[in-house]
């Protein structure tokens, strides 16, 4: 009896000094860690990709616009095309685009909207805040804005079903003319002024 407690007794301290599973222990506790920074870093690199693109896209359906004297329905259509096929891999269904062009009332230094196209119109007429290095009298500006809704994939932190809303906004001169006339004049019609309101 006396041998089986010295063994029973030993056995503490037997086992404070093996280590074998050690690091087994250390491998359970880091690993969801490591994979919270993984996933996390996926996360993060796939928004900034994105928001890139935004960016990206925005100075596009300025830039097109921009380089007309005119332009048609269609042809605005195909500007949006173009600016979505530039999010490729990522999804453009939640892609937002508007292009306006904005007039510098010469009295007043505001931007007033001439015409809209897009998403998420503006009312001819209504004013919009440029920048003042913009505001010289009596020019024109093609405005474009891009909103983009990121819904990362595995987000605990944020509400999948709203997502972030990734934004920009871009000014163009217009290239060709003082003005982009919209709608276009058919063909061997001549080009209507640029309007003033």
């Amino acid at each position: 009896m006396k041998a089986i407690w010295l063994r029973v007794r030993g056995r503490p301290f037997e086992l404070l000094s093996n280590n074998s599973g050690l690091a087994a222990v250390e491998f359970a506790m880091i690993i969801p860690i490591m994979a919270m920074l993984l996933i996390g870093t996926y996360e993060m690199s796939t928004g900034v990709a994105i928001d890139r693109k935004v960016t990206i896209m925005t100075r596009t359906l300025s830039d097109l616009t921009s380089q007309n004297a005119a332009v048609t329905d269609t042809q605005l259509t195909n500007f949006f095309s173009a600016s979505k096929a530039i999010m490729t891999p990522y999804s453009s269904a939640e892609v937002q685009g508007t292009i306006t062009e904005l007039w510098i009332d010469p009295s007043t230094l505001k931007a007033r909207v001439q015409w809209s196209k897009g998403t998420e119109l503006h009312n001819k007429g209504d004013i919009i805040e440029v920048p003042q290095a913009l505001k010289i009298a009596g020019t024109y500006l093609i405005f474009s804005e891009v909103k983009y809704v990121y819904k990362p994939s595995v987000a605990w932190f944020i509400n999948k079903e709203t997502g972030i809303t990734l934004s920009d906004i871009s000014y163009t001169r217009p290239r060709q003319s003082l003005c982009v006339v919209y709608p276009a004049p058919a063909p061997g019609a001549t080009m209507p002024p640029c309007p003033k309101e």
